[in-house]
């Protein structure tokens, strides 16, 4: 048995390369080694773990299962930890060992001011480290969903392993679990909700990121300090989530400790990334991101706002996650809103206004990496964002990732790491130190 995990090991690490291909001779210093992420420690909790039973590789939605039904919780405290689950941790059919998962449900804050219910998924590595030595990062995927059971609850406890946020994420994972980090992802939504997921919303998902930290903290299995050192960290989707989190944490979590945050290819603007995006290669999820509004903004009507293919599509994106938004690209917005694009309607105006990120300039320094050549988003609103939080007072690193042609032609191993943001959690690395000195 120890020889087949050892073997399934290997041949883990092998596909896992082949995925984002083989450094170049001519790759620069600072380009993500597979060794870095593949370390002594993930290396043993491959060989360590097990294959899941076969009943578990089937999906699992989150709807049917008793624990997501969220008690009233008005009058309770933001971060308030509602209830917690040993979880356990499986990713492609492989349950790894020396990990620790929790599923945690606490109290947050809707952008209305209003208490609601988040869920989350929490995972510590067994590593040795010591509650003095221990750091945590509030990971924020690159996850656009609208339906329920398509978050990190239920993705990394192996009920939903098609949605590729959860791949994007196994690399900066896997260093962080080699560095000796516990990973906090909040769903930013109740998993278990039948509802569609506001995921756009920052308003909401900043401060579901942040109460999900306090949460994390307030676990007593988990073991860890108070005064723990906190890094956040988002990309695409998941960075609008870390980027409202890193603005609002100064007034709204004081108490946390955050060193830092890292910002990767976020929308900074939804109607600057309509305009841009609109009718492209990424059709889809320009059309998710509007969905997301409607379905927390009450003066959005979509019986009023939607043609009848607009309705169509609408009902099959709020039941599902984003892979199936890839299905759709280049169809315009023209086609499915009356009223034509969301960014040019008064009715969605106060909604994008709202969660416009550069509102507040974050306390904490910040590592912005988007990339100059993004087909989704416009390079002129990260270059506004970065002065608009210099202007505020913020340390702004500015390192944009590789994503050009060229790059892509002459280096496509650089690219597949920078594009799922592996480049940046070193960065952490000299943020944890500076707290200790």
């Amino acid at each position: 048995m120890r020889r087949l995990r050892s073997t399934l090991a290997v041949t883990a690490v092998a596909a896992a390369a082949l995925l984002v291909g083989t450094p170049t001779a001519a790759a620069a210093p600072d380009t993500v080694d597979m060794n870095e992420v593949f370390g002594p420690f993930v290396v043993s909790t491959l060989q360590d773990g097990r294959i899941a039973p076969p009943e578990q590789w089937q999906p699992r939605h989150p709807t049917t299962d008793a624990w997501y039904q969220a008690p009233p919780v008005a009058g309770l405290a933001p971060g308030t930890l509602l209830k917690a689950r040993p979880a356990t941790v499986q990713v492609y059919g492989v349950q790894p060992a020396h990990v620790r998962g929790y599923q945690l449900m606490y109290v947050t804050t809707d952008f209305d001011g209003s208490r609601v219910v988040s869920t989350g998924m929490l995972m510590i590595p067994d590593d040795g480290t010591g509650p003095q030595d221990r750091k945590l990062i509030g990971y924020s995927e690159a996850n656009d969903s609208l339906g329920p059971g398509c978050m990190p609850s239920t993705q990394w406890t192996g009920g939903d392993q098609d949605d590729p946020s959860l791949f994007s994420a196994l690399g900066p994972v896997a260093q962080m679990f080699g560095n000796g980090w516990a990973v906090m992802m909040s769903d930013t939504a109740n998993d278990g909700d039948s509802a569609p997921n506001g995921f756009s919303i920052g308003q909401f998902s900043g401060a579901a990121t942040l109460d999900g930290l306090r949460a994390a903290i307030a676990l007593p299995d988990a073991g860890f300090e108070r005064d723990i050192p906190i890094g956040i960290y988002g990309i695409a989707g998941g960075g609008v989530a870390a980027g409202f989190a890193a603005e609002k944490q100064a007034t709204y979590a004081p108490e946390l400790n955050v060193v830092g945050t890292v910002l990767q290819a976020m929308v900074i603007d939804s109607a600057t990334f309509e305009r841009k995006a609109d009718a492209g290669i990424g059709a889809g999820f320009v059309f998710a991101n509007s969905l997301g509004y409607a379905a927390r903004y009450p003066e959005i009507d979509l019986d009023a706002e939607l043609t009848p293919l607009g309705k169509q599509i609408a009902d099959v994106f709020n039941r599902t996650c984003q892979q199936t938004y890839l299905m759709m690209p280049f169809l315009p917005l023209s086609a499915l809103y009356t009223h034509g694009r969301p960014a040019d309607n008064p009715v969605f105006a106060r909604a994008y206004a709202d969660n416009r990120m550069g509102q507040q300039a974050p306390k904490a320094p910040v590592l912005l990496t988007s990339c100059r050549d993004d087909f989704l988003v416009p390079y002129s609103d990260v270059e506004n964002l970065i002065a608009a939080y210099r202007a505020g007072g913020t340390d702004v690193t500015v390192d944009p990732s590789r994503c050009g042609v060229t790059d892509i032609l002459t280096n496509p191993y650089r690219v597949g790491t920078e594009l799922l943001g592996m480049q940046n959690v070193d960065w952490f690395v000299g943020k944890f130190e500076e707290t200790t000195r």
